[in-house]
């Protein structure tokens, strides 16, 4: 069973890190954690100024524009699947129903053969034993 090596990889950067803020602080874990979100707000701030379009507004007009194609992409593709069910469905149903009767007419079909080889045996039975109508 092969195993992801990006979780130990991934652990060794976080104590990495860890040691590296404590080191810088002195050993007093928490100038480390004052430390590390200092240069976590500064990176932020940098990464917000250098992004084109960086203000909100537009990011939620964007946000709200492709939420509305998606939506109706997302709305056709049901009304399709809603007509493809229909339809299949009604297919299926007359396919069910033509098969029903196609099989409770071979059932009588059988039945009357039944009936019919039942009743020349019985016929044939009787006439052993003299009990058929003789005149």
């Amino acid at each position: 069973m092969s195993q992801s090596r990006i979780l130990p990889i991934l652990g060794a950067g976080v104590v990495g890190l860890g040691g590296y803020y404590i080191y810088k602080s002195g050993g007093s874990p928490s100038a480390a954690e004052k430390k590390f979100e200092a240069d976590l707000h500064r990176g932020a701030a940098k990464i917000k100024s250098e992004m084109p379009n960086s203000s909100q507004t537009n990011a939620r007009q964007e946000g709200a524009h492709y939420g509305k194609e998606i939506g109706g992409k997302i709305d056709e593709a049901v009304s399709q699947a809603d007509k493809t069910y229909s339809s299949t469905k009604s297919q299926a149903e007359a396919l069910a129903k033509d098969t029903k009767a196609e099989a409770l007419k071979k059932i009588d079909q059988f039945d009357r053969t039944v009936e019919q080889k039942a009743a020349e045996a019985k016929a044939g039975v009787s006439s052993w034993f003299g009990s058929g109508n003789s005149k």
